[in-house]
């Protein structure tokens, strides 16, 4: 429907900088529609479903998010600028698949019974045990990098627990999940078991946050929005996760497998352009490869391709927006103000139409560089040498964030000694960027709280009730 007061606004493709769409606005009043229409839901026929029936819902929303996973891709692709390869594999495929995951959870929720010690009076006795429930309405509030990925991580284990949601996605990329609400509708959702409100963050996100009908607040994006949400969820004492920021090192110890630079530069670095918070963001190199190595990353890095998503050939497309790309630019340019050195020195180049950025790596940095404290989210990486891994260890530790990092080694005991001091939610060993849904994922620190995927994501969703009977 259009937002009640009319208002729209356009997004753009990221690949012409031209206009590809309007959607609607939306506004309190719009937010205020779709929470009710949630918890009429919550409070009606999805409450009364029983958990092999979500079950079938999940299951035959995946099908159907596979059976158009085609035009989901070339959504994507159009709206966000991402490669299609990456579309076609992640947002589409991995999307169906981490629904079918989540769904197998819906008849997995379970309580306890416990042994109390209560003290009993004559002729009396208790049974204790709990209950898990839904925690009601849930706002869902994704980014822009994975529009529909995201989406799916925020959707699958809500609906699996029972909840109900209110999905804001990205101002930017709002297509898709426009598109999984028809499909939603399709699969056979009861209406308000899904809602997707589309809009600008402080007229639509905010209303949102602040709903008093809203039970629970699910967040991917910026460390400094991330903030102010707490801060609101808070205020009401709503549950809330948090996924926010990172600044991912990469630490390549001198025994690594030089024939994996390729793997860590274009998979670790700049995979979906840098536009990613896991992104590897800044090498760690030990001296005894720092040459070869600088070479090698810099040599993968200038071949890297640069057009639109759309030709699968192409490794580096556009960032989302012009101000996304103003933003990336305007890092690297502090960079070289600051005094660090750029080793391509392309990354202003005029590339045509569309919000595209060349691919940066740095030389020469201090840590307390704004190049290496802060996340650019773009294709950006900066290279240091150590000599004393625990250096490496340290300046790994020396931000805010702790979402990932990763270790490149044959050695099995430098593994075993490194992982346990490195301070991130994810690290991986001779790999980077490879989440997977089976895995816990979330960040220390100012990365944020909480974790989603596995098992336990679906306990994000659930309020734990004791039970105690008593009875003669």
């Amino acid at each position: 429907m259009e937002a009640e007061d009319g208002d729209n606004y356009e997004i753009f493709n990221p690949a012409t900088g031209e206009m590809l769409a309007r959607v609607p606005a939306g506004s309190a009043v719009d937010i205020d529609k779709a929470v009710c229409a949630a918890r009429a839901a919550l409070e009606g026929p999805w409450s009364r479903l029983l958990p092999a029936a979500r079950q079938r819902l999940i299951l035959k929303l995946a099908d159907l998010i596979e059976e158009n996973g085609e035009e989901l891709a070339q959504l994507e692709t159009l709206n966000n600028g991402k490669s299609i390869m990456l579309s076609r594999l992640i947002e589409a495929n991995s999307s169906a698949e981490y629904f079918r995951y989540m769904a197998g959870m819906a008849t997995k929720i379970e309580g306890s019974t416990f042994d109390v010690s209560i003290p009993i009076p004559p002729g009396t006795s208790y049974q204790a045990f709990s209950r898990k429930e839904p925690v009601g309405v849930v706002a869902a509030i994704t980014p822009w990098n994975f529009p529909l990925c995201m989406a799916a991580w925020k959707l699958a284990p809500a609906l699996a627990a029972g909840c109900t949601v209110v999905l804001k996605p990205a101002e930017e990329t709002p297509l898709t999940s426009l598109r999984l609400a028809e499909l939603c509708r399709e699969a056979g959702f009861p209406d308000g078991v899904v809602n997707v409100v589309t809009g600008l963050g402080e007229k639509t996100g905010a209303p949102l946050v602040a709903h008093p009908g809203v039970n629970k607040i699910t967040f991917t994006g910026s460390t400094e929005t991330g903030k102010l949400i707490g801060l609101q969820a808070m205020r009401d004492m709503k549950r809330v996760t948090l996924e926010l920021g990172g600044k991912a090192p990469m630490i390549l110890f001198d025994d690594m497998d030089l024939d994996l630079l390729g793997v860590t530069t274009a998979i670790g670095s700049f995979f979906n352009s840098g536009q990613t918070c896991c992104a590897g963001a800044r090498f760690y190199v030990q001296s005894g490869i720092y040459d070869r190595a600088i070479e090698i990353i810099a040599n993968i890095t200038r071949s890297l391709s640069i057009g639109s998503g759309l030709d699968p050939a192409n490794q580096i497309n556009p960032v989302v927006s012009a101000r996304h790309q103003a933003h990336v630019r305007g890092c690297i340019a502090s960079g070289i103000e600051q005094g660090a050195t750029p080793l391509l020195g392309n990354s202003q180049a005029d590339l045509g139409r569309g919000f595209y950025v060349a691919p940066e790596l740095f030389t020469n940095v201090r840590q307390d560089m704004a190049i290496m404290q802060e996340e650019i989210f773009g294709p950006v990486a900066t290279i240091t040498p150590f000599t004393d891994p625990e250096d490496a260890i340290r300046m790994a530790n020396d931000t805010r964030y702790g979402l990932s990092a990763s270790l490149w080694t044959r050695d099995i005991n430098k593994v075993m000694r490194y992982v346990p001091r490195l301070q991130a939610g994810t690290v991986w060993v001779n790999c980077h960027n490879l989440p997977d849904q089976n895995m816990p994922f979330g960040g220390y620190k100012q990365s944020g709280i909480g974790r989603e995927h596995g098992t336990g994501a679906v306990e994000n969703f659930l309020e734990t009730k004791a039970v105690c009977v008593a009875y003669s």
